[in-house]
């Protein structure tokens, strides 16, 4: 301290500590110091020409005393602690209904580790907040000026990274997500002893109960010049009990010369004048004791370092007081019950607050407003208000019976509504529960907290029966969960068109909750492009927020009606960062799927993924052909086959989707097929041998090479590779051995009753039947590049089930179960397929039931003995009048030929018309006419060749080339 004058304000006040110190801890020591100290801090602080205004987070007795200080100060400058990048955004809080959020985010970062990102830091604002109404003030104010002094966001990172909040798991406290919060204002001890101590003499159970009963309603009706010194206090006592020098304080100090650096070069650049200025800011930093404190501080001892290249962008988004309390250490409700008690306050002192100008959910306001600012009334000399505060009992507030009253009433009808056996001898035991808690812990009127735990011992008993516990609905009693919402027209452009473009379904989607969407584009067409963007939806944002009831989208189909469950408004805060991203749902979509896709943990399973999602949402295809070239790039790089089940499923389905929507496939995915091809016939050998490659991706490798052959033979791959590569694999794994007999059948190296003798000697052979299972596990994967071995599995499954004791059968079944179960439950269906076409349908036909592999083998191409006798021959004998009408119909009165010596059949009708053989000779070329008759044998045939061997002749030729 320099100078007599200014320290005797405050001189009674350090004898009198000092001669407590003496007393208390015998003899001077630190606890002097730190007594004096204290008062040093608050005699700086008062003494500073810049007004100082020390301020709480969320404080109803801050948000009062800074009202009253505006409106009789009226200065022409406000200096706030908040990010100075974070000015152009606070103009758009008249556009949103608080509580919300000052968002800077960036998803790319230049000079931090990429680990870090996306980063976000939230600055949130709520009603009852001193920032709010100096916001407020400043901006609707005309003449006035609102500086922001704080550190940037991007300092905020270079500074103190590791300090951020753990991330909320609550849906309701989750509307910040894992950004990291800046406050005004961190009151709350840092010395953990220091805060377990003031709570057990408190009698109070968290720092909030501590807060509100012994800060905020002494100093609700105080005076200007109180308010200040005790809070000046506060934060002199709260720092200087810091315990150490940790890289929190260093922070701290760091920011608070930061904040007088930025002050003073503002104030050298305008040239105004200090006492005309008002500096709000926490009460720990108001007791500042770096040498750049105040306007006449040092200001060569402090540079600031410029910021890195990232690129940071703004916004607002929702908040909640839920989420302020989780992210900020808060107890639960007491925020809501701060928004109360700045409503009661605002009541009994009839302050009138500054709210903005076109603010959502608050009146116009109607008077005009002045152009000149009458001058403030001249400041009266710094006193010491301590020594009376400190001295002064506590003013006993007496007991409101009506307020009590209503609370106790308003609970029990609370919980009855959520299921509560709640009475109105229930309301009456948490009034008097409520007086008596109050009376134990020393307090004259029951505090909010008091009367919640009267309500949670006299109406809970031992179950919740609904959703709510009792302190709970409490909360929500006393203020409840408020959640503000940004307006449309401070949306980014983004969340505009999404707005905009979902209009037609007409559902108010800007409100919270969910809303029901139907969309029947077979009477509507106009909604396919609304069926576009909530398929966009639902693949960028939450799970939540855009959700498919029926209808599906994929390759090659599209739903002609869809039913969706929409909570865009719930999830705000997600809609609002994909518009840091882009200006459009495609651009974004599209800028992730290329993120993805060379980011480098890509595969070539994900990067077809992305060529799958550009189809289904972007249908262009010319991002698709740029990320199925670079799939063929990481295909060609992979040496491993951990990616070979999603590659074999993804690449079917796309080959599925073009060779039905296009007339040609594109060239890259034929070049996929024959490097795959090439790629999985090399890694075989080594697959079948790696004990980390699973029996499911080899299957998969195989399912590649087996169902794509015929395209990648066509496109000039060599079988013979194929062939080479299963002949040089020599599995350890039994089930690897068994998809190994299973490729051998397919390429036909193998024959099914070979492959069925292998089985029968494992069956037979005692020192491998207890790997059997492993076996059957393999052939099962082998339906996955083999389906036809449909049969044989079963046949397999069977013969054990049918020939093994039950001693050796019994022991092996569960790990029969759980091998199936584990690695191949999606082929199980095709082997029961398999075995419900087998097996007989009904018990009774079992007994007589004999399997197929059992039944003797045929030759379906072996010759069928001839009947000796002509069908039809008995037929006509027996009903001749048959034959007679048909005869007679036809004009034929020649009668029944003798049947003693048959005729041939074509022979008559040779003879009787011999002008078509004619015609047929001369079509064939033939002159030799009819030669004279021979035997022949029976037949058209034969009698043409007697009659015509001309005819024949020409014949020859053509029978030989068909």
């Amino acid at each position: 301290m320099s100078g007599t004058h200014e320290s005797t304000s405050f001189a009674a006040l350090r004898g009198q500590l000092q001669e407590a110190a003496t007393e208390f801890a015998d003899g001077p020591d630190a606890l002097e110091g730190i007594l004096l100290g204290m008062v040093d801090d608050v005699d700086r602080a008062v003494r500073e020409p810049l007004e100082i205004f020390p301020v709480c987070h969320h404080s109803p007795a801050s948000a009062l005393a800074m009202a009253r200080r505006l409106r009789e100060k009226q200065p022409k400058v406000v200096y706030l602690e908040l990010c100075e990048d974070m000015a152009p955004l606070l103009t758009e809080l008249r556009n949103c209904r608080l509580p919300v959020a000052v968002q800077a985010f960036a998803g790319d970062v230049d000079g931090f580790p990429a680990a870090w990102a996306p980063l976000s830091v939230v600055a949130p604002v709520t009603e009852a907040s001193a920032e709010y109404q100096a916001i407020a003030y400043a901006l609707d104010t005309p003449g006035v000026e609102l500086v922001l002094v704080d550190r940037s966001t991007d300092h905020v990172f270079q500074w103190d990274r590791g300090d951020s909040n753990d991330v909320p798991q609550e849906a309701e406290a989750a509307l910040h997500g894992e950004a990291v919060g800046v406050e005004i204002g961190d009151l709350r001890p840092r010395f953990a002893e220091l805060e377990e101590h003031l709570l057990r003499h408190g009698k109070v159970r968290h720092w909030s109960e501590w807060w509100h009963q012994y800060v905020e309603v002494p100093l609700g009706d105080s005076d200007h010049a109180t308010y200040r010194q005790v809070m000046f206090l506060i934060g002199s006592l709260f720092r200087r009990l810091t315990p150490g020098y940790g890289a929190r304080l260093r922070v701290d100090e760091d920011r608070e010369r930061y904040m007088w650096t930025r002050m003073r070069e503002h104030l050298a650049a305008t040239g105004t004048n200090p006492e005309d200025c008002l500096y709000v800011c926490g009460a720990f930093h108001a007791a500042s004791r770096v040498e750049e404190f105040g306007v006449e501080g040092r200001s060569d001892t402090f540079t600031i370092s410029p910021r890195t290249a990232t690129t940071w962008q703004y916004g607002l988004i929702p908040s909640s007081h839920a989420a302020i309390e989780a992210q900020f250490g808060l107890a639960a409700g007491s925020v809501s019950i701060a928004a109360t008690e700045w409503a009661k306050g605002l009541k009994r002192t009839r302050v009138k607050p500054y709210v903005l100008e076109g603010q959502a959910g608050k009146k116009k306001s109607t008077a005009k407003k002045s152009a000149s600012v009458p001058a403030p009334p001249p400041e009266a000399p710094a006193t010491d208000r301590l020594s009376g505060f400190l001295r002064r009992p506590p003013v006993l507030d007496g007991l409101d019976e009506a307020e009590l009253l209503g609370w106790s009433v308003e609970i029990v009808r609370a919980a009855r509504r959520n299921g509560y056996l709640a009475s109105t001898a229930d309301a009456i035991a948490v009034f008097e529960t409520s007086i008596l808690l109050a009376g134990m812990r020393d307090r004259a009127k029951p505090t909010p907290y008091d009367f919640q735990d009267a309500a949670v011992t006299c109406i809970e008993k031992d179950s919740v029966p609904g959703r709510r516990d009792v302190r709970r609905l409490v909360e929500i009693m006393m203020g409840g969960d408020r959640i503000g919402q940004v307006g449309y027209e401070s949306l980014p452009p983004l969340a505009r068109d999404v707005y905009d473009r979902l209009a037609p379904l007409e559902l108010g989607l800007e409100q919270r909750g969910v809303r029901r969407a139907l969309l029947d584009m077979a009477s509507r067409p106009e909604l396919s492009a609304c069926s576009d963007v909530l398929w966009m939806l639902r693949r960028l944002m939450p799970q939540g927020a855009a959700r498919p009831i029926m209808g599906e989208r994929r390759l090659g189909e599209r739903s002609i009606q869809e039913s969706w469950d929409l909570a865009l408004g719930t999830h705000q805060r997600a809609l609002i960062e994909l518009g840091y991203e882009g200006v459009s749902l495609e651009q974004v979509l599209e800028q992730r799927l290329r993120r993805d896709a060379y980011g480098p943990q890509a595969t070539t399973a994900s990067v077809l993924a992305a060529v799958e999602d550009a189809l289904l949402y972007l249908r262009g295809h010319r991002l698709a052909d740029e990320l199925g070239t670079h799939a063929l790039k990481l295909l060609a790089a992979e040496r491993s086959v951990d990616g070979a089940p999603e590659v074999l499923r993804r690449v079917r389905a796309l080959l599925a989707y073009y060779r039905t929507s296009e007339p040609v496939l594109p060239g890259w995915i034929e070049s996929f097929v024959k490097t795959g091809y090439a790629h999985y016939c090399t890694l075989l050998p080594t697959a079948f041998r790696d004990e980390d490659a699973t029996v499911g991706q080899v299957a998969a490798m195989l399912g590649f090479l087996f169902s794509l052959e015929s395209l990648a033979l066509s496109l000039g791959c060599d079988r013979h590779q194929l062939e080479l590569a299963v002949a040089q694999s020599h599995p350890d794994d039994p089930a690897k051995t068994a998809l190994l007999w299973a490729a051998q059948v397919q390429l036909g190296t193998l024959s099914r009753t070979e492959l069925r003798a292998r089985c029968d000697e494992l069956l037979d052979n005692p020192l491998v039947v207890s790997s059997y299972p492993r076996y059957l596990s393999g052939f099962v994967h082998a339906l996955e590049p083999v389906p036809g071995l449909a049969d044989v599995v079963v046949e397999a499954v069977s013969n054990a089930f049918g020939r093994l004791p039950d001693t050796v059968l019994l022991p092996w079944l569960p790990l029969l179960i759980t091998t199936l179960r584990s690695g191949a439950a999606d082929l199980a269906p095709l082997m029961v397929r398999e075995a419900g076409r087998v097996f007989p349908g009904r018990l009774p036909e079992l007994d007589a039931w004999t399997p197929p592999w059992r039944m003797p083998e045929t030759d379906l191409f072996a010759a069928r003995p001839v009947a000796p006798v002509p069908r039809g021959a008995a037929l006509l004998t027996a009903h001749p009048a048959t034959c007679d009408a048909v005869a007679e119909l036809l004009g034929c009165e020649e009668g029944w030929a003798s049947s003693e010596l048959p005729a041939p059949s074509g022979a008559a009708l040779l003879t009787a018309h011999p002008a078509t053989c004619d015609a047929v000779a001369e079509l064939l070329g033939c002159d030799g006419g009819w030669v004279t008759a021979v035997p022949a044998p029976p037949g058209a045939g034969a009698a043409l060749t007697a009659r015509h061997p001309a005819t024949a002749g020409a014949l020859e030729p053509l029978l030989a080339a068909l």
